[in-house]
């Protein structure tokens, strides 16, 4: 947990949430939660493989749509 205190009574709330957002970034900690949002459960071969071949289907229905002249 980050924790960020006024220096003094006078500092301006722009510094204060600038040393706040360099600290944060410091640390790592919003990294880490980026990386377990974006975290999947690692797939099986055949899964990966059909996946694929369904993507280059797909891009040569759309290649062969573009020759045509349909959009």
């Amino acid at each position: 947990m980050v924790q960020v205190t006024r220096k003094d009574e006078k500092e301006a709330n722009e510094n204060l949430i600038r040393r706040f957002n360099r600290k944060v970034l410091q640390s790592g900690v919003l990294a880490t939660a980026k990386n377990n949002q974006r975290f999947s459960k690692p797939i099986s071969k055949t899964e990966r493989r059909k996946k694929a071949i369904i993507r280059k289907q797909r891009r040569a229905e759309k290649v062969l749509s573009m020759r045509l002249g349909k959009r």
